[in-house]
């Protein structure tokens, strides 16, 4: 991915909670027929120095765990907010003109190599605790034991799981970081007027200047 430096993330502290919050990923893979691509809801294991694992799992219909040996490379791709943004937006532009529209968003992408899992324990470990934390917000929150014992384990037989070893992950948070401190101020005040999500690609983004 290309990322300028003014752009780039790398904090494990912003890219976890970035990742817990967006965490239906892209899964791209190479196989013999091509690329192939899946959206696939993963939990994130970041470590510090671009270590950790992403934790996932796809229905068994799905081919891509026959069609990829263990090890084979992927890319997990998380995509957060994003918005078109106007020259208008800018203070700057009614002193000079020097501004033209571009795109402010944020995403993480997240290599490694996959490995996947046939073993009830792990899948049933897995899916309970990918469900507690999407339910953990929820008054009324749904566990995995509240489904009938027979149901649940027809339901674990059609998924295979799976981890990945990560590799690199890059971070890129393009919240008008090269623009000036009143430039941004004036992006972050017209996306909130129009309802959108600012905290990802632009008050998480530090100043540059």
């Amino acid at each position: 991915m290309y990322i300028p430096e003014h752009f780039r993330e790398t904090r494990i502290e912003v890219l976890q909670p970035f990742i817990e919050r967006h965490p239906l990923a892209t899964l791209v893979a190479l196989t013999d027929a091509g690329l192939t691509a899946n959206l696939i809801p993963l939990q994130a294991q970041l470590r510090a120095g671009t270590g950790g694992r992403l934790l996932g799992h796809i229905a068994r219909a799905n081919s891509l765990w026959r069609d990829l040996r263990d090890g084979a490379s992927v890319l997990a791709i998380f995509t957060g907010a994003e918005h078109y943004i106007s020259p208008n937006w800018y203070p700057s532009k009614k002193e000079h003109g020097k501004a033209v529209p571009t795109w402010n968003y944020a995403t993480v992408h997240v290599h490694g190599s996959v490995r996947f899992i046939d073993d009830k324990t792990w899948l049933r470990n897995f899916v309970a605790s990918l469900t507690d934390q999407f339910e953990q917000v929820r008054v009324n929150r749904w566990h995995i034991e509240d489904a009938p014992a027979d149901y649940l384990e027809g339901m674990l037989r059609a998924i295979v799981g799976f981890e990945i070893d990560i590799s690199r992950i890059e971070g890129k948070f393009k919240g008008s970081q090269n623009r000036s401190t009143p430039d941004r101020a004036g992006a972050r005040d017209a996306l909130s007027a129009e309802g959108v999500a600012t905290a990802d690609i632009v008050e998480l983004a530090p100043d540059s200047d």
